[in-house]
């Protein structure tokens, strides 16, 4: 009476790590490229996006780590394999951005209070700033699509995007103090890519939590599920009901369910049982499922509306 297929999400899947592999190449590259022209032209600007790209670059080293250790089959120990792995990896990215937040808006800060006799390179600020923007929207485009359905390509997606946006925000300074010479507009711009990254730190930790702590995924309601089982014939109640996830895109799915005994005596039990994964796999997007079926008399049943 079990569903043994594997959960559904993909996080396995080789092309996932070849995707990582394609942003971590262009990401390391341009933070290397920023780093230098942050130094030659003294934008802190400039600086704080590489700092954000170095991260992205040690996270998306976390997310290859953690989809190839997710990719080993299960064994007797690990009875659902090492698909929890990603969502370790998607922490530790979280943190990684909480620390560099604080780190950014702490320099940012004291530049604006006392900014000495600093000089910023406009022109070069600008053209190595154009240079992220361009690569980081490619390295958006490429995981796309695979974010959907992975928590750990999803935290590499998120900081790619804010990385996008920081290059944006450089620009914006490096336009200002080419067209007015006002400096502290590079000050400033690092503050916002400070703030940029809590709201994409919050998000990602929050999901994390929820897989940890076997909440329901996001927009699957239980009572719905339960209303949509029952209404299958000689289906009497759906109780001890269980979703949680393994991670993005792999849920799971446990149930006792309360038949009529005319169900059992007369052998149509698979059936039924084919029938209720099949509204929770077509209905519901759970591949995962297992059923318990009891007859109405059962003394699992009576304790449990007791």
């Amino acid at each position: 009476m079990h569903d043994h297929a594997p959960a559904a999400g993909g996080i396995r899947d080789a092309s996932h790590r070849r995707l990582l592999a394609i942003s971590l190449s262009l990401t390391a590259t341009v933070m290397v490229v920023q780093v230098v022209g942050a130094i030659l032209s003294g934008s802190l600007a400039l600086l704080a996006d590489a700092a954000h790209m170095f991260t992205d670059s040690s996270a998306l080293v976390i997310a290859l780590i953690a989809t190839a250790v997710a990719a080993r089959p299960a064994d007797d120990r690990r009875t659902f394999g090492y698909q929890r792995a990603e969502v370790f990896g998607a922490l530790i990215n979280a943190i990684i951005l909480i620390v560099l937040m604080v780190v950014v808006a702490v320099q940012g800060v004291q530049r604006l209070i006392d900014p000495g006799e600093v000089e910023v390179a406009g022109p070069l600020m600008l053209a190595v700033a154009v240079i992220g923007m361009v690569a980081n929207a490619i390295a958006l485009w490429v995981l796309g699509r695979a974010q959907k359905t992975s928590i750990n390509v999803r935290g590499a997606y998120l900081e790619v995007m804010g990385d996008l946006i920081g290059s944006a925000m450089v620009i914006v300074a490096a336009v200002v103090i080419v067209t007015t010479g006002w400096v502290p507009a590079d000050a400033i711009a690092s503050l916002l890519i400070a703030v940029l990254i809590l709201p994409r730190a919050v998000s990602l930790l929050r999901e994390v939590f929820s897989v940890l702590a076997e909440s329901a995924p996001e927009g699957m309601a239980v009572g719905e599920i339960r209303r949509h089982l029952k209404v299958y014939p000689g289906v009497v109640d759906v109780h001890d009901v269980h979703v949680w996830q393994l991670t993005r895109g792999a849920p799971v799915f446990t149930a006792h369910v309360t038949v009529d005994p005319a169900v059992l005596a007369s052998g149509r039990s698979s059936q039924l049982l084919q029938e209720l994964q099949g509204c929770l796999a077509h209905h519901f997007d759970v591949e995962h499922s297992t059923f318990q079926l009891e007859p109405a008399d059962h003394d699992d049943c009576a304790a449990a509306h007791a």
